[in-house]
């Protein structure tokens, strides 16, 4: 992925918080407990958090969780995206608001909020083992960025910029269907993040209109998406594969609703 260098970002979409105090205190319930969120912490397995559509548990983000300045300062443009994964996540989050504002109508800018090891939300208190998650309730992405060198070294994914990308996108193709209030079982719901994420990648421009994608990059998200498949982490972590069990689709039907997204480029053909 490579971004035209004088793009000019917007940071403010971006609420970096990693090496704050969190707030979270001992005897938090974690999310998954008591709020709106379908979804399961599963310590050494990557899973997405499915998109709930309920309560919030309690736990809000805290406002006295002070705010690091450097994204703001340093991440100011394109160039500065081609050289720094922090600027390289504020211009993906850009590109993917940019998209998601222009295709539908209702849509309303969701922030990222990046943490270290755990995090105060909505939806509860969450460590870094949840994985990268959307929260309905403060509609707001979660994100330690530790992850994705976790997807390389625990997960077998090549990883890469694109890869990064792909797990952004999927997130914020939670939101897409917060805003309209779409519901349904945990597989369908992540499958169409999937595409979502797909459709994303195949219009995706940086903030001055630029196509993003460059040779071999979508071939990442491929890979990433095998990666994540509810079989591939099963078999890995425990060398059997429970299909009950699963909740986000398997490696070929991530694999398949991410390349049907980047085929079509449109929306209405994220359907499961």
């Amino acid at each position: 992925m490579r971004f035209r260098r004088g793009a000019r970002l917007d940071p403010g979409q971006i609420r970096d918080i990693r090496g704050r105090s969190s707030g979270i205190g001992m005897g938090m319930p974690a999310i998954g407990t008591g709020g709106g969120i379908v979804g399961v912490i599963v310590v050494l397995l990557f899973m997405f958090l499915n998109n709930g559509g309920g309560s919030s548990s309690g736990f809000n983000i805290d406002p006295s969780v002070g705010e690091n300045d450097d994204v703001a300062q340093e991440c100011q443009t394109g160039e500065d995206a081609n050289e720094s994964q922090d600027c390289r996540i504020v211009a993906v989050v850009n590109s993917v608001q940019t998209y998601w504002d222009q295709a539908i109508p209702e849509y309303s800018e969701a922030r990222t909020t990046l943490f270290t090891d755990q995090v105060s939300t909505g939806c509860g208190a969450a460590s870094s083992a949840v994985g990268p998650f959307y929260c309905p309730p403060d509609q707001n992405v979660y994100v330690d960025l530790g992850f994705f060198g976790d997807l390389e070294s625990r997960f077998g994914a090549e990883g890469g910029p694109f890869a990064e990308a792909y797990v952004l996108a999927h997130e914020y193709g939670h939101h897409v269907q917060n805003v309209l209030s779409a519901r349904g079982d945990s597989i369908p719901m992540e499958l169409q993040a999937d595409c979502y994420a797909g459709v994303w990648a195949k219009n995706a421009v940086d903030p001055q209109g630029r196509p993003v994608m460059e040779q071999g990059d979508f071939e990442e998200g491929m890979r990433a998406a095998e990666a994540i498949g509810d079989d591939t982490l099963q078999r890995q972590a425990q060398g059997t594969v429970v299909p009950d069990s699963f909740t986000h689709g398997t490696s070929a039907q991530r694999m398949e609703a991410l390349q049907r997204g980047y085929r079509s480029g449109d929306p209405n053909i994220c359907k499961f």
